[in-house]
């Protein structure tokens, strides 16, 4: 991996040069004095050039200053782990993921905006949102995280505007529940499911309109709303229409349930950006296309085991 940043700071009138370059996993730093930049326009340097596992254990041994930069605040308020997560999870390591996130969070100093992971577990979830009065951002997927935790810490997340529960499944209309009615600032949230069977025929017991009921009631302020292959029918489509009158972006790819009887389809359409139950052969083509496209890069990218040490 290689990549380059230049930054300027001016000092008593005069400007510096300086250069940082990430080069196979090594950090490389170039020009200027660094020791007189200050930790704010380090800080902005690192996070935007290297990853996180790298910015504790390469960037970190440069020097004591870079290492004081790394181990507080200004590193850490956009927590992107979702990466290093998923390689945990390949090389059977998904236990180091609570601990890391518990000590990323810590260095924040509960400064952080967003936190990206996969496969978060209760540990992780209750310490990272009891620290997360300035979160705006909590992206979850395929979380191990419960109803009785989020009922339990979710007080704490009142400025969330962005929530990603998709593939959630110990997460149920309770959990959905809590956070509709704790986070009054939600403006996009999204709960993609893992793909169900197409029926071949529509039952009673197929459908299940109450996320969809709890959505529209506890949140009314949402924007864009990500609802792929999900159990709703016409009925939980209608109510969420008429009320999050904010909407302009909504999902509902594989929503098998769903006919968009009378009038739906056109308020549906309506929309800025919408759709429907129904992927085509074509977008199948390019969904089989592009899986294995990623499976090819997946095995290139998550080719080396991460270890504890990683973000130690």
């Amino acid at each position: 991996m290689e990549n380059e940043r230049e930054e300027m700071e001016s000092t008593n009138g005069k400007s510096k040069r300086v250069c940082v370059r990430v080069e196979n996993d090594a950090v490389c730093a170039t020009g200027g004095r660094w020791d007189e930049l200050s930790p704010e326009l380090l800080a902005s340097i690192f996070v935007r050039i290297v990853p996180p596992e790298l910015m504790v254990k390469s960037v970190a041994l440069v020097c004591r200053n870079w290492m004081e930069i790394v181990s507080g605040p200004y590193c850490w308020t956009e927590i992107d782990l979702e990466h290093w997560c998923r390689k945990c999870c390949i090389a059977n390591r998904s236990h180091l993921i609570d601990p890391v996130v518990r000590k990323i969070v810590r260095r924040s100093r509960s400064t952080f905006r967003r936190l990206s992971t996969y496969r978060l577990g209760d540990v992780g979830f209750s310490f990272a949102a009891s620290r997360g009065r300035c979160l705006k951002t909590l992206q979850i997927p395929m979380c191990e995280v419960t109803d009785q935790v989020v009922e339990k810490h979710v007080r704490f997340l009142a400025n969330l505007t962005f929530l990603d529960i998709s593939y959630c499944l110990k997460i149920t209309e309770k959990g959905l529940k809590a956070f509709g009615t704790q986070c009054k600032s939600l403006t996009h949230l999204r709960r993609n499911m893992p793909l169900w069977e197409l029926p071949t025929s529509v039952e009673a017991s197929d459908i299940n309109d109450q996320e969809a009921l709890i959505i529209a009631e506890t949140m009314k302020g949402l924007q864009r709303l990500d609802f792929a292959f999900n159990r709703l029918s016409d009925t939980g489509i209608e109510t969420i229409l008429t009320q999050c009158k904010a909407l302009t972006h909504l999902e509902i790819q594989g929503c098998w349930n769903v006919e968009l009887k009378g009038d739906l389809e056109v308020r549906c359409k309506k929309l800025v950006d919408f759709r429907s139950p129904w992927i085509d052969e074509h977008e199948d083509n390019l969904v089989d296309s592009s899986d294995n496209e990623d499976e090819s890069d997946d095995e290139s990218i998550y080719s080396e085991s991460p270890s504890s040490s990683d973000l130690d």
